[in-house]
């Protein structure tokens, strides 16, 4: 009980606040561009600093069986969870009467979680400080290379149809990307040897913005007005904070025994809410926006209730 009571000051009262900051400043600062701040944010933490808590935590960090064991155990949850979701939204009474575009979106946002940003706050609580290398490694090696290839093939198939030669080159938008160079000279440093501590503290000062101006984003990017609990969202929502965290958990159990740091950590991992990459892919792909940002505005206050239910199970701990 008291590790429930300090998760809860800890870690959830400040994501809380962050994310309560981003819905009320358009409240409070009339004259913003909501959509400009949002994004000119997004594109900050893309560029500079995401891809320096990446460098300063991949530099530092040798590669283990076990820490490839939490995007092998996650992705498991993800595929998972995306047959689930097809199941229920494609071949089911709940998906009748929806549009494609809102189907493919909800399976996105169903699948792929905000391991990072919200997971490692948690991951920190439970672990320690050095416990973001396992957000780390699953955004880089599970949830990036799933989302610009199955997720793009999902927006693009079964959403909106289109073509995907009408839209640029995955590879050159991937290769595009600075998390990845950033992630892979670290990785070259690490490996060779060559890791300049200075620098990694340098990069880790700035990357430490990354968690607070992200959640802050997803304050101004939850329809808090529209909220509308919609049978489908909820079901998504529910298939993502519950579906997915015991699914890794009982592939935890069958492929390690016993079980370690690493594999409760993936079970954590896989309780987060939707990621809001799932509304770029929509804006991208001409998906349902909308459904796209209530289901992440459901997932992310769910989670709240999800994540103690889960240790109480004895899921994560």
């Amino acid at each position: 009980m008291m590790q429930l009571f300090n998760l809860m000051i800890e870690v959830m009262l400040p994501l809380a606040l962050l994310v309560g900051a981003g819905a009320v400043w358009p409240l409070i600062f009339r004259d913003a561009e909501v959509d400009v701040l949002r994004t000119q944010l997004n594109r900050l933490v893309l560029y500079v600093f995401y891809p320096c808590i990446l460098f300063a935590v991949v530099s530092n960090t040798p590669i283990t069986a076990d820490l490839l064991s939490v995007p092998l155990l996650v992705g498991i949850g993800t595929l998972a969870s995306g047959a689930l979701l097809y199941v229920l939204l494609y071949m089911s009474p709940l998906g009748r009467g929806l549009t494609d575009p809102t189907r493919a979106v909800l399976m996105l946002g169903g699948m792929f979680g905000n391991t990072f940003n919200i997971g490692a706050p948690v991951l920190m609580f439970f672990f320690g400080r050095d416990a973001v290398r396992y957000a780390v490694f699953n955004d880089m090696l599970m949830t990036m290379p799933f989302i610009w290839s199955l997720g793009v093939w999902i927006a693009t198939r079964l959403g909106s149809h289109e073509k995907p030669v009408s839209y640029p080159s995955l590879w050159r938008i991937l290769l595009s990307l600075p998390p990845l160079w950033a992630f892979a000279l670290g990785f070259t440093l690490q490996s060779l040897g060559l890791t300049y501590k200075p620098l990694v503290a340098a990069a880790n000062m700035i990357g430490q913005a990354t968690i607070p101006v992200t959640l802050f984003v997803l304050g101004m990017t939850i329809p808090w007005r529209n909220l509308t609990p919609r049978p489908e969202i909820l079901t998504a929502a529910a298939v993502k904070l519950l579906f997915a965290p015991f699914v890794v958990a009982c592939a935890s159990r069958l492929f390690f025994t016993p079980l370690g740091e690493a594999q409760y950590a993936s079970a954590l991992e896989a309780t987060t809410p939707a990621m809001m990459t799932a509304l770029l892919l929509a804006d991208r792909f001409r998906l349902d926006g909308a459904a796209a940002a209530l289901l992440i505005g459901w997932s992310t206050i769910l989670f709240w209730f999800s994540l103690p239910l889960m240790l109480t199970l004895g899921l994560i701990r």
